[in-house]
């Protein structure tokens, strides 16, 4: 029997559109977008289904992003699908709270509009700056950054593939010292923040704040953080856990590591696009991965499951 992990993509993976045949043709759908519209006082289908310009920016993408997310796995659910473990990457670790059981998807909705207003005020635009690095081992890049100030790895995305963040003009330096060092390629994000990098310790205290009248419950099942890549099992470690989160590196090859080291053979990556997919194919290639981003893609799911 397969042992199931229910994965979550993170901001970059957004796009217009994103949950709009959950919203159009399921009552589970439509009542996570709408209760998100109610929270936040916003329209969600707007902001999701209509070209705008807000999309892009963090403080809209965090709690679009977890909607969409959130009304995808809640159809998967119902139709009998549940997971063993869950993680998510950076903001998708907020799904994984939903799915374990450990935060109610009101609270998470609220809390990742407040994290991304947190986040944006954070540093001004222009200052800060991400880069994938391409093409060069890990510790190679942290030899690298590790000499550096105002430069951070953000992203242990799979091998060959890691993106650094921090003040703008120490990433940039940073990039042509890697590629002296070998990486194939250096590639600037068109990103509005340094996200992951010590430039928003502070934004990660004040969501501690926000944290604080959060309520977390007991996980129903383990899930991974980012920050250590390690399952959480009590609810005591949850807040501290994301407090961190915003200025540390996510360990998603790591915590992708260890849950296939505990046993689990299928990833079900539900949001928007399929990064996630794709850095599973450089981490291991073993384990099957699929993927809901569309109401089409529930019933594939369903059927290949019952295949297994």
């Amino acid at each position: 029997m397969s042992r199931i992990a229910f994965i979550f993509p993170g901001q970059g993976a957004q796009k217009c559109g994103m949950g709009k045949d959950f919203y159009e043709n399921t009552e589970i759908g439509r009542s996570v977008f709408d209760r998100a519209s109610e929270l936040l006082g916003f329209s969600m289908p707007e902001l999701c289904f209509e070209e705008n310009d807000r999309l892009d920016i963090t403080e809209y993408t965090q709690a679009a992003m977890v909607t969409a997310s959130i009304a995808m796995m809640e159809v998967l659910k119902a139709r009998g699908v549940k997971p063993d473990v869950a993680a998510g990457l950076s903001l998708g670790e907020y799904c994984a709270l939903v799915a374990a059981g450990v935060m109610s998807a009101d609270d998470a909705i609220s809390t990742v509009r407040q994290r991304g207003i947190l986040m944006q005020e954070a540093v001004p635009v222009g200052e800060g700056a991400m880069a994938a690095i391409l093409a060069l081992d890990a510790s190679a890049i942290e030899e690298v950054t590790g000499s550096m100030e105002d430069v951070w790895i953000a992203n242990y995305n799979g091998p060959g593939q890691i993106v650094i963040s921090g003040r703008k003009a120490a990433v940039e330096e940073a990039c042509e010292k890697l590629k002296a060092a070998g990486a194939k390629r250096a590639l600037l994000l068109n990103v509005s923040g340094p996200f992951h990098s010590g430039m928003l310790t502070e934004a990660g205290r004040k969501l501690g704040q926000v944290l604080e009248n959060v309520a977390v419950n007991e996980p129903q099942i383990p899930y991974v953080a980012n920050v250590n890549a390690s399952y959480v099992r009590s609810a005591g470690e949850v807040k501290g856990l994301l407090e961190r989160q915003v200025s540390s590196s996510v360990r998603w090859q790591q915590s992708v590591e260890a849950m296939i080291a505990d046993g689990v053979d299928t990833f079900i990556e539900i949001g928007p696009g399929k990064t996630l997919a794709g850095f599973m194919k450089k981490i291991n290639r073993g384990v099957t991965t699929l993927n809901i981003e569309t109401l089409e893609d529930v019933d594939k799911v369903v059927n290949a499951l019952q295949a297994q």
